[in-house]
């Protein structure tokens, strides 16, 4: 209701029971002759008369207070702060209506909040897979007008163009990682977990990473029942336990060993992939799971940090978890949880 209309409503009331008073007087003293009656009925209806009026005063007073809390309430929250005059506690209308106000702004400012943060996670995420792609695009540029030069022998040709062919299979390879980075992160593929035996998919992950063991004459090694059966998809577990064994093998000096142990509990199957690598300090445990995450020893590696991250997303996604222990320049354990 506007002021306007409210003020004359206010004045028609006024109005009428100022006629009915007039009449009231008039018919006292037309009909009943006794003065003490007339007196009496007179008081009392007088009475009626001051208890209405002072309700609707205390009426209007109540809704003008209550309009001012609620805009203050409303003030309040775009101003990004607590209301003044707002009693959670209360049993009132007012607190009631306050109280969906701010549950409202609440979720628009974690809305707000979770918006500015998928803001960062994007700037970051452009800035990282810029930082990740420059290199091998200017190296190949540089080899492009080397090769392009009339005088260049030809080992040297040959030798450019092994290195471009390398540099295009790094750049393959961020694809790739950004790809399953991609999926995994929307959930856009889907996890089939099925009974199998877990020898096998250990099998599958360590054929991916044999050839390399070799090159650095790393021992690898596995110790897995026959009879092992854990509920798992094969696929993308055996591709999370690839990228901790490359992992492994990445920071292995050579001669060194990377060993496979199962270890099947009550309610978790644990898979424990250990190394003699550089080891990883304890304040980084959870860092090596984060997207792009490289330390500084061992930067000049190939990589491109999403390897352990991917793993970590398939595992949990099946219920599972990781967990490392390490001990710098003696080794490291990556304990895979799967449900048994």
């Amino acid at each position: 209701m506007k002021t306007w209309q409210f003020r004359i409503i206010c004045s028609f009331l006024a109005t009428a029971s100022a006629g009915l008073a007039a009449a009231l007087i008039w018919m006292l003293w037309e009909y009943i002759p006794n003065a003490s009656i007339r007196y009496g009925i007179l008081a009392v209806c007088a009475g009626i008369f001051l208890a209405a009026g002072f309700w609707c005063a205390l009426q209007r007073y109540q809704i003008e207070k209550f309009a001012d809390d609620v805009c203050e309430t409303i003030d309040a929250a775009m101003a990004d702060r607590r209301p003044q005059n707002f009693h959670p506690y209360e049993d009132s209308l007012t607190a009631k209506v306050q109280g969906k106000i701010l549950q409202y702004y609440d979720i628009m400012h974690e809305g707000r909040l979770q918006s500015r943060q998928d803001k960062e996670t994007l700037q970051s995420l452009v800035s990282d897979i810029s930082h990740q792609v420059k290199t091998p695009v200017a190296n190949m540029k540089l080899y492009i007008g080397i090769l392009h030069r009339p005088d260049i022998p030809e080992e040297k040709r040959e030798l450019f163009l092994n290195t471009m062919d390398a540099q295009i299979g790094k750049l393959d390879f961020l694809m790739q990682s950004l790809i399953k980075m991609s999926r995994l992160e929307t959930g856009t593929f889907a996890l089939n977990p099925v009974l199998a035996r877990l020898n096998d998919t250990i099998a599958q992950a360590m054929n991916t990473v044999w050839a390399k063991a070799e090159q650095k004459n790393i021992e690898l090694s596995a110790q897995c029942g026959a009879d092992v059966m854990v509920r798992h998809d094969i696929k993308w577990t055996a591709e999370a336990m690839g990228n901790i064994l490359d992992n492994a093998i990445k920071y292995t000096p050579e001669g060194g060993r990377v060993a496979v142990t199962v270890c099947p509990w009550q309610f978790y199957t644990r898979i424990d992939i250990s190394d003699t690598g550089i080891g990883i300090p304890e304040e980084h445990y959870n860092d090596v799971f984060q997207r792009f995450y490289r330390a500084e020893e061992v930067a000049a590696e190939e990589g491109v940090g999403l390897g352990l991250y991917l793993a970590n997303g398939i595992v949990t996604r099946q219920k599972g978890y990781i967990s490392v222990k390490s001990k710098a320049g003696e080794g490291t354990t990556f304990s895979v949880y799967l449900l048994s």
